[in-house]
C-alpha cells in the first residue's frame, strides 16, 4: 500500500510540483494550503508523514505542529525560508523530526520523506539488527524498540523517531561519547546531511522531555568539541 504524504503550503506552485514529484516515486499525496484546511483534514485521515511550511495564513505551520503534535508522533518535515533560523530550531524543540530549507531540491525531499519513513517503519516491523531490536534497559531508562516505547523511573518518555534513535545511539554504549557526525549517521543514515544544530537541536529537545519527568535527569552529557554520552552511572 502506498505510503500517504500531507503536503502543507500555501505556494500552489510548490503543491503542484511537490505533488507530482512524490507521486512519480509512488506516494499517495493529500495537499492542504494552509493550516487549518491540514488540521481538519488530517483529524478525519491521518497521515504518514507531513511535511508542512512555516509560514502560512489562519493557521501557521508552528500552530499545526502544535495541535498535531497534542494527539499525533506522525512524523513531520518542516520547510523554512533561509533566514528562519529561529523558526527551524523552535520546530525542532516542539516535535518536528527535520527541516529543509527553501528554495529546495525535490530529489533532496524525497530522500528526506524516505529517510524518515524507514526510521519510523523500523521499530514496529523488526527491520534492522537484532541488536537494534533489542530492549535497553540502563537504570531507569528503558527502551523497547519493537514497540517505539521509553520510559524513565516507570514514566513514559513521548519520543519522535529522531530522538529515538539518537537517545538509543547513546544508551546502546553508555560511556562511550559519539560525535555529531556519529548521531547524524544512526539517526538520518549516512546519505542524508544535518548541520550540527540540528543535532544540538534534538538533545536539547531531550533533556527537556526527560526532565518533564524527572527534574534531576542529567543523564545526557555534552562534552563540549566532542559530541554527547550516556552516563554510566
Amino acid at each position: 500500500m502506498a505510503r500517504t504524504i500531507a503536503l502543507v503550503d500555501d505556494d500552489r506552485n510548490i503543491l503542484t510540483s511537490v505533488s507530482m514529484a512524490l507521486e512519480a516515486e509512488g506516494f499517495e499525496v493529500r495537499s492542504y494550503a494552509d493550516g487549518a484546511e491540514a488540521l481538519q483534514g488530517l483529524s478525519g485521515r491521518p497521515a504518514d508523514l507531513v511535511v508542512l511550511d512555516i509560514k502560512m495564513p489562519r493557521m501557521d505551520g508552528m500552530e499545526l505542529l502544535s495541535r498535531l503534535r497534542q494527539t499525533s508522533d506522525v512524523p513531520v518535515i518542516f520547510l523554512t525560508s533561509k533566514d528562519d533560523e529561529i523558526d527551524e530550531v523552535l520546530g525542532l524543540r516542539m516535535g518536528a523530526d527535520d527541516y529543509i530549507t527553501k528554495p529546495f531540491s525535490q530529489r533532496l525531499l524525497i530522500e528526506r520523506v524516505r529517510a524518515i519513513l524507514r526510521r519510523s517503519e523500523a521499530p514496529s516491523n523488526g527491520t534492522g539488527s537484532d541488536e537494534a531490536g533489542k530492549v535497553i534497559t540502563r537504570g531507569g531508562l528503558v527502551m523497547d524498540p519493537a514497540r517505539h516505547m521509553c520510559t524513565w523511573r516507570s514514566k513514559e518518555v513521548t519520543l519522535t523517531v529522531t530522538e529515538f534513535l539518537i537517545l538509543q545511539a547513546l544508551a546502546a554504549r553508555p560511556g562511550h561519547v559519539k560525535s555529531r557526525d556519529q548521531l547524524m549517521d544512526a539517526a538520518y543514515g549516512e546519505n542524508i546531511y544535518v548541520d550540527d544544530r540540528t543535532i544540538d537541536s534534538h538533545i536539547k529537545r531531550l533533556r527537556r522531555k526527560f526532565k518533564a519527568v524527572d527534574t534531576e535527569f542529567d543523564k545526557i552529557e555534552t562534552l563540549y568539541g566532542i559530541g554527547y554520552r550516556y552516563r554510566e552511572n
